[in-house]
């Protein structure tokens, strides 16, 4: 029996599952779908039922990948004498099928291919952000260790230097430096783990908002975003941070701020003091490999590499965050977080096609970002709120702000 071009594919609900895997080249899926359908069948002419095996439903998988080899492959003796129109004119018929069948299995009106490959790379997102989020403990773990075995190696090898060989100036401006940093990288990475980022209240409905969060099902204010990792949303999220184990929000992106810059201060101090207790060490250390070796105690061997590692430490973290902090301070005199940067850029590359320019509604002018961030509001905060550990909180809620101009005006949120 021919089949025409034209006749239409009639499909049973199996064969549109098993078609539905075979596109997304899934065999196990395949197997799976002809196992889990129906136990029994009716027998045509006798009409008994009878429970089907695993080698039923091996063979019914097998029937039904010879039906479409079967659909798929090109019939001779077409009109003419010719096959190829023919085969070109059936693998259309296939293809546009084929999208219409994948289209029917995932779209409507609120989705679209986006929304295909969220679901098909849901698992890896869930393996991301499960190894993150505990993770985050073990990064935590290990900043405090290591800023600890730091700070030992400071007051064993390198403080006693500074006081038997500097000047008492220099004596004095060390101890003060040395301890002001410690008390500020402790006291805000201490304040950025432990403070709540801040989160749109779910008990109130009636709340400024611009959209509803997929996840959640709550309202969302302005510059809130949803972290898939903490599985809550964030006010003004600027990004998940697993050095902290916490979101970086509107209630501690001060705190992170001030961590980052002050543990580059930190790391940068440590780096220049130590500079020629390295050069020494690694002269020394050097020296170990000479014939014959200089004789050298375990005290003085032990210091040589506590100096060498405390270096080398302390120059890499000050250019990684180094670097991270000058990217921070950029987004912030721009008026920007993290996620908004993303969001900004493609609002103004789609605006600049229309022949329209995009501001950035949250932009006050880069001396003005900076005082909203850190909360100063006359010169003598700039030292008990910058300067100096200080637990103040930011400037509004979180969930309204001021606007620089007119709704009006093209702008993302």
């Amino acid at each position: 029996m021919t089949m025409e071009p034209s006749a239409v594919v009639k499909l049973r609900y199996e064969e549109l599952l098993f078609y539905a895997a075979c596109v997304s080249n899934c065999w196990c899926v395949c197997l799976c779908v002809c196992v889990c359908l129906e136990g029994r069948v009716c027998r045509r002419g006798g009409g008994m039922r009878v429970s089907s095996s695993w080698r039923w439903q091996l063979s019914r998988a097998m029937r039904l990948a010879l039906r479409w080899c079967r659909l798929c492959r090109p019939q001779r003796g077409g009109r003419g004498g010719g096959t190829k129109p023919w085969v070109s004119g059936r693998f259309l018929e296939l293809w546009s099928y084929s999208k219409l069948l994948l289209k029917s299995l995932y779209f409507n009106s609120l989705s679209n291919s986006d929304t295909l490959l969220d679901c098909a790379f849901e698992p890896v997102y869930w393996i991301v952000d499960n190894v993150t989020r505990w993770f985050g403990v073990v990064f935590v773990t290990l900043v405090i260790l290591l800023t600890t075995s730091v700070v030992v190696i400071i007051y064993l090898f390198v403080l006693p230097t500074i006081l038997s060989a500097y000047p008492l100036h220099w004596v004095v401006w060390h101890l003060c430096c040395g301890h002001w940093l410690l008390v500020m990288v402790v006291f805000h990475y201490y304040k950025a783990t432990t403070t709540s980022p801040g989160h749109p209240p779910k008990d109130k409905v009636h709340i400024p908002s611009v959209s509803i969060c997929k996840k959640c099902i709550t309202p969302k204010p302005a510059r809130t975003h949803h972290c898939s990792i903490c599985n809550t949303c964030v006010l003004k999220m600027d990004h998940h941070c697993p050095w902290l184990n916490n979101c970086v929000g509107h209630f501690n992106h001060r705190y992170f701020l001030s961590f980052c810059l002050y543990m580059t201060l930190g790391c940068i101090y440590c780096s220049i003091s130590s500079r020629e207790l390295f050069l020494e060490a690694y002269s020394a250390i050097e020296s170990y490999y000479m014939t014959p070796p200089p004789m050298e105690t375990l005290k003085g061997t032990t210091a040589h590499k506590c100096i060498i590692f405390l270096w080398v430490l302390t120059s890499s973290v000050a250019v990684a965050l180094g670097g991270l902090t000058l990217w921070h301070v950029i987004l912030i005199s721009r008026g920007e977080t993290s996620v908004e940067r993303h969001i900004n850029r493609k609002e103004t590359k789609r605006l600049r096609e229309k022949g329209k320019v995009f501001r950035n509604p949250y932009h006050h002018g880069n001396m003005n970002n900076w005082k909203l961030l850190l909360g100063v509001e006359k010169r003598t905060h700039w030292v008990t709120r910058v300067l100096l550990p200080s637990s103040h909180l930011p400037n509004g809620d979180g969930i309204m702000w001021d606007w620089t101009f007119s709704r009006r005006d093209p702008m993302a949120i």
